[in-house]
């Protein structure tokens, strides 16, 4: 598979325009010698970081699962790059770019955003970063995600965070931001009141965590994102995590997967 100078240059002008990617990136993958081998059906890049033995995780969970909440934290003892799908799609979201107002059509109705639009971001992410050690957060979120990334990168480690979906409808309804520091909290830890015990603002619900809205995305995650589990099994790069412990013991989980 080789893809046309054509249409990376169409490509590149759209993702330009709608913002996803900076006017001074280069993504012209021929130029950079990160085009797909002629001798094999994977990337340049691909074996450049499998020759350097990086340590590169993908963390897979159901939404609410607290992906990010071990994200931070495997960030800070690892010393890894953390991609997020969400957290780049929630810039674009607040800042109401082009690419925002489509992402957030998808969200707000529990569904995903296109697989084009997703592999695209991703893969400039990944780019940039160069040799950098990675951790994929959100991302893949379907076979069809994984079979691309598969092109791109080599990936050692995928971290299930295992966590039973009914609990998880409190858990995800009851979040709250503050939309002032940022502040994540749960109605469990508030007391009853709905002021940040940060700032003094009012706390906010995020649309995609109301109870119409989970339960899609949970059906999604069902249908879609549970089946990444036996692909990355069948690869021998899967590893299941207890996530329904506190944060601090379903960290420890995870550093005696990674060492």
């Amino acid at each position: 598979l080789c893809i046309r100078r054509s249409t990376v240059a169409r490509l590149s002008i759209t993702l330009r325009r709608l913002g996803i990617i900076k006017k001074s990136t280069n993504i012209d993958f021929f130029r950079e010698k990160r085009c797909f081998s002629r001798k094999g059906s994977k990337s340049l890049l691909l074996y450049d970081k499998a020759k350097r033995g990086f340590m590169n995780i993908i963390l897979l969970g159901a939404p609410g699962a607290g992906k990010g909440t071990q994200a931070t934290r495997i960030q800070e003892n690892y010393k890894v790059k953390h991609i997020s799908t969400g957290d780049i799609f929630r810039y674009n979201i607040k800042q109401q770019t082009e690419i925002g107002v489509v992402a957030q059509s998808y969200i707000n109705n529990g569904q995903l955003v296109p697989d084009e639009v997703t592999c695209k971001i991703v893969e400039n992410a990944l780019n940039e970063i160069g040799n950098e050690n990675f951790m994929l957060d959100g991302f893949p979120r379907n076979i069809n995600q994984a079979k691309v990334l598969d092109t791109l990168v080599n990936v050692d480690k995928v971290i299930d965070i295992s966590v039973d979906l009914d609990a998880l409808m409190g858990r995800i309804c009851g979040r709250r931001n503050c939309p002032v520091c940022g502040l994540n909290t749960h109605v469990s830890m508030l007391g009853g009141s709905d002021v940040c015990t940060q700032c003094g603002a009012k706390l906010v619900q995020r649309a995609d965590d109301k109870e119409e809205t989970v339960k899609s995305r949970l059906n999604v995650y069902t249908e879609q994102t549970a089946p990444l589990i036996e692909y990355y099994k069948a690869q021998g790069k899967l590893v299941s995590v207890d996530g329904m412990g506190k944060p601090d013991e379903v960290f420890e989980e995870i550093k005696k997967v990674l060492g």
